[in-house]
């Protein structure tokens, strides 16, 4: 492998370190899976809040109305968000999720604060940056940072945090180019 390969391969796996040193384990506390216990890890009384406010908000046209509603979760929601048909943030720990002033997530994606694994429950902060683009069906791991201006192409998983200005894509995502601070390629 050349070295210019390898010192790639290493930031990737930097990236990758990032986000899972931001995570907070938190194990079964039985022996089945996680997710049979979530009840001990969240209020179901705020799960069902949280719940019936994240799917009303996939169906609203109003993207000020929406903005409200998820803040009413405990989401951090900047200035002139923009959350498209479907999207769908964490009924768990919507808390955890920060997204800047400016921002678009398209149709159907997903944000997500936890993993309920099969011997543990993962939950890690995410905060997307100002005047990020993200794609359709794309869907974002616990504890990822994606910087300002990013661009996320369509149906990707982002598994790693995205540099400012970067564009990104794939499953899991991988580097595609760079953008101007306007946003633009």
């Amino acid at each position: 492998m050349s070295e210019a390969a390898l010192s790639e391969a290493q930031r990737e796996e930097e990236l990758v370190n990032r986000r899972l040193e931001r995570l907070t384990i938190h194990p079964s506390p039985g022996p089945h899976n996680s997710l049979q216990y979530w009840t001990r890890f969240a209020s179901p009384w705020k799960v069902v809040r949280n719940f019936l406010l994240i799917f009303l908000c996939r169906y609203l046209p109003s993207e000020n109305l929406k903005n409200v509603l998820f803040r009413w979760t405990g989401m951090k929601v900047g200035a002139r968000v923009s959350a498209g048909l479907m999207s769908m943030f964490d009924i768990f720990f919507p808390e955890l999720i920060t997204i800047g002033d400016n921002t678009i997530l398209g149709y159907n994606s997903v944000i997500l604060a936890h993993e309920f694994l099969r011997h543990e429950l993962r939950t890690g902060p995410v905060v997307i940056g100002r005047d990020v683009m993200i794609g359709a069906n794309v869907t974002v791991l616990p504890g990822v940072i994606i910087g300002d201006g990013a661009v996320v192409s369509a149906m990707s998983l982002v598994n790693k945090d995205v540099p400012p200005h970067t564009i990104v894509g794939g499953v899991p995502i991988r580097v595609l180019g760079r953008t101007n601070s306007g946003g633009e390629r």
